[in-house]
């Protein structure tokens, strides 16, 4: 009896196993790429337009030539105002720093709304 207990235990755990999807394909978190293509053209901005875009409650930065809106992020800036520093500027000096930890180079693509015009 004690046997065919356990032995329905590990076949229910080896099904649950089998059956509960994992790993990126079913929404678990992935790496993201920094060259990510997307389906539609980017949006092109100008850097007289992105220099508009420099205040605590409308913040845009450039990265590498791409063009990244950051106001939501401000107030939850671990480095205080510091981001502001180069709010509707280049801001790839100060991105690329020692002071950022490796994962702002996987949340930035969340702000991404388009390339810089060069």
């Amino acid at each position: 009896m004690m046997i065919a207990a356990v032995a329905l235990v590990v076949v229910i755990l080896l099904v649950a196993f089998i059956l509960i999807p994992r790993g990126p394909k079913y929404g678990h978190a992935k790496k993201v790429d920094s060259n990510v293509t997307y389906d539609k053209p980017a949006r092109m901005y100008t850097k007289a337009e992105v220099s508009l875009h420099n205040k605590r409650t409308d913040c845009w930065v450039i990265i590498k030539d791409k063009v990244y809106d950051v106001t939501s992020y401000v107030e939850e800036h671990p480095g205080g105002d510091a981001i502001l520093d180069h709010a509707g500027d280049d801001s790839t000096e100060g991105f690329f720093g020692p002071q950022h930890a490796t994962r702002v180079f996987d949340m930035i693509n969340d702000f991404y709304i388009g390339d810089l015009k060069l």
